[in-house]
């Protein structure tokens, strides 16, 4: 009897350890909600496939900030095209009408987007592809919600910033002068201004946009500035240059990237700060707004980079790159404004939740959001 008792007790405690140590085993995948099975799932499918092709920015800093962290994490390759927005359209267009879909990722400007993409057809609608918690809730993202500029929430607004408007020759102009952007009426600047062809999606239409749509500028300030006889041009680097040379001492709307290059080869170059102009300037998304396009080669890793660029981890790396590029109100010790003062100490870059110092403060001061 005593031998039975002590079989049923052994056999007792394997079997009790047995079981703990399959709960211990199991326990991850037990303990995994629907959506960490989805991640898991898509995951393993994107390294499959091995990349994702991304459409974006052209300058070297955004390449960067794009590619390296989101390769590092995963595992997955980024097929990276840098690329002005104006440009994609026809080569995206081509390409279709070619039957060949090379695409997954956009992630560039607001008008491109509107007014080529969409109405082509490119992309898909961006929530399906939205798997992470942490993304999907709208109480992380600027004013509780997932901002779409379209009506078929295509195009998602991420990372807002108040661009560069007024562009100088630092040693043939006093950047003091302009208060205003009424100070660009002033006698003295007649045949004297360059601007970017507003006629055309670009910095020089969002400028104008901004004009047209600020209470105290409006059409009658665009009559009026129209008067200055302002040569247009198409060309960001030779709009750069010109101001550098001083041929137009002073620049509107032009792509904030190529003044800023130009400031680091020693040219005198200078971006008006927004925050001394009476009228601020446009909120804008610019080149950061994000789409998947359909009939993506790599629908899997798409899924997988759009997640991850609306992360935290994501858009701090992005708004990193595009605070610097202002040169006035990044808060990296890397980051210097163009007269190479410092632009503060460390704060937290991540825009999307409420009250957050990269949305508010000096970026979002006296802003007109375009996006609205």
């Amino acid at each position: 009897m005593i031998k039975r008792l002590r079989c049923i007790e052994i056999v007792s405690v394997r079997y009790w350890l047995t079981l703990g140590l399959m709960l211990i085993y199991f326990e991850p995948a037990l303990a995994a909600t629907p959506w960490q099975n989805d991640w898991e799932q898509t995951l393993r499918a994107a390294r499959k496939e091995g990349r994702v092709a991304v459409i974006s920015d052209a300058t070297t800093d955004v390449r960067d900030a794009l590619t390296g962290p989101f390769t590092e994490k995963y595992g997955i390759a980024v097929e990276y095209f840098g690329v002005q927005g104006r440009e994609i359209g026809p080569r995206v267009g081509a390409e279709r009408k070619a039957g060949q879909y090379l695409w997954d990722v956009y992630i560039h400007g607001t008008t491109t987007g509107l007014t080529v993409m969409n109405p082509m057809g490119a992309f898909d609608p961006l929530e399906p592809a939205l798997i992470s918690p942490d993304v999907k809730n709208p109480q992380n993202w600027r004013n509780g919600i997932l901002e779409f500029i379209d009506p078929g929430r295509r195009i998602l607004v991420t990372t807002a910033r108040q661009r560069g408007t007024i562009f100088i020759n630092s040693e043939l102009v006093d950047s003091k002068e302009f208060k205003s952007y009424k100070d660009l009426l002033n006698p003295n600047w007649k045949g004297k201004l360059a601007m970017d062809d507003p006629s055309r999606s670009g910095p020089g239409q969002a400028t104008f946009t901004f004009f047209y749509l600020h209470p105290e500028l409006g059409v009658n300030f665009i009559r009026a500035l129209a008067k200055q006889e302002i040569t247009s041009l198409r060309d960001y680097a030779q709009e750069a240059n010109m101001v550098g040379q001083g041929r137009y001492p002073v620049l509107i709307g032009t792509a904030d990237f190529a003044v800023i290059a130009r400031a680091r080869q020693g040219v005198p170059v200078k971006i008006i700060d927004p925050r001394q102009l009476k009228e601020g300037s446009d909120v804008s998304s610019s080149n950061g707004n994000l789409a998947v396009f359909n009939r993506a080669p790599h629908p899997n890793a798409a899924k997988i980079y759009a997640n991850w660029y609306l992360s935290k981890e994501g858009q701090t790396s992005f708004a990193r790159v595009r605070l610097c590029q202002l040169a006035a109100r990044c808060s990296h010790g890397s980051c210097r404004a163009l007269d190479g003062s410092d632009t503060g100490g460390d704060q937290e870059l991540w825009h999307r939740g409420p009250g957050n110092k990269a949305e508010g403060g000096s970026i979002g001061q006296r802003g007109l959001s375009l996006a609205d």
